[in-house]
């Protein structure tokens, strides 16, 4: 097993040049993790892919942190969480502040170069992907109808339907394949099935039990836990979603205003790692005390948490679930559609929101062929992009 420092290193790398969302993320670390480092095999890649897009909270941290958990134990886990979140946290306290704010032609550029890098690591991740997983005409038909649907009846409850449908789908089409009989390379999960249980239990007891407690204290820190807790609970799709039911839960009882809460959004898209750190932002400019630095430690812990405790309770029936046959063939044809989700995710958003002219084409693929043909580091592909964005815009 390796050690949590390593975890820690790797991922507080990504944490600093994972930029492009949820979707962007699932390309980085494959690059990185799968691709370069060899921590796991493909195929089992994309069933924690495939896990991760099932449950509730953000898919990308529940797959960093499962990561970390099964390359280093419990402590890995909380590294991979630590180096991944952090970063783009402490930046949304520092802008909350009003220590960081960008203008000017030099910044316009730097933030629509982070937006093409997301362009070029989510093809990657598409066209790797694609070819590990897609290697015969009905996971290749999966993959390609899956991504039309997607694209034009993009929801996040689209998005389950269709993972639910390419699982039955495969069932049928995929059971003989001889990539899905082989045997899975196993992934012992540190977590007991006790364990497992009892995370299960204590994430529906302070989904239930949290509102409750807020009506009988009158408290603001358990309304403050309460509202990251139930925004982070309901969330299926993606970190985007999580913006209306926050929303909701601070901009509706007056917490935050309009402005504050949209500002804050902006600038959460402009920073690596995960868009859940918002909450950090949000934690630190809410009204009621507590608010400030202490403000953003419970909007991070109580944003995070649901996620962590239902990953936490599949983990430890995942591997043997994930090793019969039955259950094989239809996460193949679950991982197909993870292909078309990936595919329809790099047009609509990352491609529609950064490519507007021939020199960003030009940029993107050139970000696409340093780190396909060439293989250079994410980090280095995301530095020469981002000086490239400030070249073009000064032009």
């Amino acid at each position: 097993m390796s050690s949590a420092a390593e975890v820690l290193r790797v991922f507080l790398k990504l944490g600093l040049s994972s930029f492009g969302g949820p979707i962007a993320h699932l390309g980085y670390f494959r690059n990185e993790l799968i691709v370069r480092r060899g921590w796991m095999d493909e195929g089992s890649y994309a069933d924690l892919v495939s896990l991760c897009q099932f449950l509730p909270g953000p898919a990308s941290s529940q797959v960093a942190l499962s990561l970390g958990l099964l390359r280093a134990g419990f402590a890995g886990g909380l590294a991979a969480w630590v180096g991944f979140t952090l970063p783009s946290a402490a930046v949304l306290v520092l802008f909350a502040y009003g220590a960081s704010s960008l203008h000017g032609p030099i910044a316009a550029g730097l933030l629509h170069g982070l937006k093409l890098v997301a362009v070029a690591i989510v093809a990657q991740a598409v066209w790797g992907m694609g070819r590990a997983l897609c290697p015969d005409w009905q996971r290749v038909t999966l993959a390609t109808i899956s991504g039309l649907v997607l694209h034009f009846f993009g929801s996040p409850a689209t998005q389950i339907i269709v993972i639910l449908v390419g699982g039955l789908l495969g069932l049928g089409l995929c059971r003989r394949n001889s990539a899905v009989t082989a045997a899975a390379e196993p992934l012992p999960s540190p977590v007991s099935r006790q364990a497992g249980f009892a995370s299960l239990v204590l994430f529906c007891v302070l989904l239930a039990g949290l509102p409750i407690l807020r009506s009988f204290t009158q408290s603001q820190s358990v309304a403050l836990i309460d509202a990251f807790y139930r925004s982070g609970a309901l969330v299926f799709g993606g970190g985007h979603v999580v913006l209306p039911l926050l929303r909701q839960a601070f901009v509706g009882p007056g917490w935050v205003t309009d402005d504050a809460f949209l500002a804050g959004y902006g600038a959460a898209q402009t920073v690596p790692g995960p868009l859940f750190t918002f909450a950090a932002y949000l934690g630190t400019v809410v009204k009621p005390s507590p608010h400030g630095l202490p403000g953003a430690i419970l909007g991070l812990l109580g944003i995070f948490l649901p996620g962590v405790l239902i990953l936490l309770g599949s983990l430890p029936f995942w591997d043997g679930l994930r090793k019969r046959l039955g259950a094989r063939a239809m996460m193949a044809g679950v991982n197909a559609v993870v292909v078309g989700l990936l595919a329809a995710a790099l047009y609509d958003p990352v491609w529609t929101s950064s490519v507007k002219t021939l020199a960003d084409v030009g940029l993107a693929l050139i970000g696409f062929g340093l780190l396909t043909l060439w293989r250079v580091p994410p980090l280095v592909v995301v530095t020469l992009t981002a000086l490239g964005g400030i070249a073009l815009a000064n032009i």
